[in-house]
């Protein structure tokens, strides 16, 4: 789970520690990751507070620090896998349905490299949301090295598994699944999205 940002908007407040239908989102995401992992997620946090989020959850701060979401998911594939894929999503996305995760994981075994749902948004699909493997580390450390930060930079250099819109679209609005709360009107729009969801 990344868990990046400086939460200026909020004040300094961590973001994932805001409550969405009277749950922190932090609690929200992780119940998600959790259903379809069967463990509890690793939070990537830079934080110096982190650990007292959640007491039950590892937390580590990034392995190459200052890079943004990029570096985060860098953190998350070289600490978090065990060799194997890590799972990725952001902490301030309190929407997203444990069953588009388990889609995205069991693209997996198809010999991806990465999974990720497209979006409507503007890169066209959402890095936050994703899977990763062990050989995205390599391809995304050169990035850094170079300093291209963008989140999606290093998708040309590995095998990229896309879960098509219109099967997105079947867990609900993109727009929503993928809504992270940023700002106090974020906040707000959520809490109405979670009225209107029930």
């Amino acid at each position: 789970m990344l868990a990046g940002g400086a939460a200026r908007r909020y004040g300094g407040t961590p973001k994932g520690l805001l409550e969405v239908g009277g749950r922190r989102i932090l609690d929200r995401v992780v119940d998600a990751v959790q259903s379809v992992t069967g463990g509890p997620p690793l939070v990537i946090a830079n934080a110096p507070d982190a650990a007292s989020w959640r007491a039950d959850l590892r937390t580590i701060p990034d392995i190459r620090p200052g890079f943004g979401t990029l570096g985060g998911i860098y953190t998350a594939v070289t600490a978090g896998g065990g060799g194997g894929p890590v799972l990725c999503v952001a902490w301030d996305m309190p929407f997203v349905p444990p069953g588009l995760l388990r889609v995205l994981l069991d693209r997996m075994t198809e010999g991806n490299d990465a999974v990720l749902p497209e979006s409507s948004g503007r890169r066209g699909v959402e890095p936050l949301c994703a899977v990763y493997g062990p050989a995205c580390a390599a391809a995304i450390a050169r990035r850094l090295d170079s300093g291209d930060l963008q989140a999606i930079s290093f998708h040309a250099d590995v095998k990229v598994g896309i879960v098509p819109l219109a099967q997105v679209r079947g867990f609900g609005d993109p727009d929503e699944l993928f809504f992270n709360v940023n700002t106090p009107d974020d906040l707000a729009r959520a809490e109405a999205l979670c009225r209107r969801r029930g």
